[in-house]
């Protein structure tokens, strides 16, 4: 059976699955250029809870979790399968590697999930299961998290972690969609990229302090958490590929890795 990578990829704005970006092209090849995953375990920076938690509907709903975006959007749907038999093993695993896990039986699928699937794999046809994040967890017990979940790779099972490598929406209407951008989210992009790519862990770990501006590319640790749990899931030091790299909205980083 295939052993598939861990991977981080930056799913930008909703608007990424209509808008012929470089991220759209990449994401549209990304599926076939991994192959086909088993199921796939999809941790979104769009859901937070206080404890692990994992999806448990067969039929998990598309949420639309966004706002004033054109209504092509919201007419899409991404009606894959879900895996109740996997999320309650994953759920065992992670109790078993001491997390309170926990099972949510009607969560659907965010955004964060379902539009980079909907590049990936268009047919909606392979089982999700999501898998929350915790902002008030350190980087470090969100990268355990991923150590308990990389067996699932030898299984054939895709742990896809969703967010973005710069993400400071509070500065995004200072900038032109196109526009060049600015030094401070350049300088962070980096430095993310020569620690992931030297396995640099105890640095990553401590990303606040020791790379330029992270404060200000994250002022909350969102969508910077999912790449801990896909660097967490891959090898013992976390070296990860740079598989990607744009950017979107004028500062939002659109860098994906994968985790060998």
């Amino acid at each position: 059976m295939t052993r598939f990578p861990a991977l981080f990829v930056s799913h930008g704005a909703p608007t990424i699955a209509i808008d012929r970006i470089p991220a759209h092209d990449f994401l549209a090849g990304l599926g076939e250029r991994i192959g086909r995953p088993k199921a796939i375990l999809a941790i979104s920076a769009h859901w937070e809870t206080g404890a692990p938690t994992l999806s448990l509907a067969a039929q998990p709903a598309t949420i639309h979790d966004f706002g004033g975006f054109p209504d092509a959007l919201y007419r899409m749907t991404y009606p894959a399968p879900g895996s109740p038999e996997l999320a309650e093993r994953v759920a065992e695993q992670l109790v078993a590697a001491g997390f309170p896990a926990a099972l949510n039986p009607s969560r659907g699928l965010d955004h964060g999930a379902w539009i980079p699937l909907q590049l990936m794999y268009p047919a909606a046809d392979i089982p999700v299961v999501q898998l929350s994040i915790q902002p008030s967890r350190s980087p470090a017990e969100h990268w355990r998290l991923g150590e308990a979940l990389r067996p699932l790779r030898d299984e054939g099972i895709l742990v896809l972690g969703s967010g973005s490598a710069t993400h400071n929406l509070f500065e995004l209407g200072r900038y032109m969609h196109d526009t060049t951008p600015p030094e401070w989210v350049t300088s962070f992009d980096r430095w993310l990229k020569s620690a992931v790519t030297q396995g640099r862990k105890e640095e990553l770990l401590d990303y606040l302090h020791q790379a330029p501006s992270a404060a200000r590319n994250h002022p909350t640790p969102d969508h910077i958490l999912p790449l801990f749990v896909a660097a967490g899931a891959g090898e013992a030091q976390g070296t990860g590929e740079l598989i990607h790299e744009s950017y979107s909205w004028g500062l939002l980083s659109m860098a994906a890795y994968s985790f060998a």
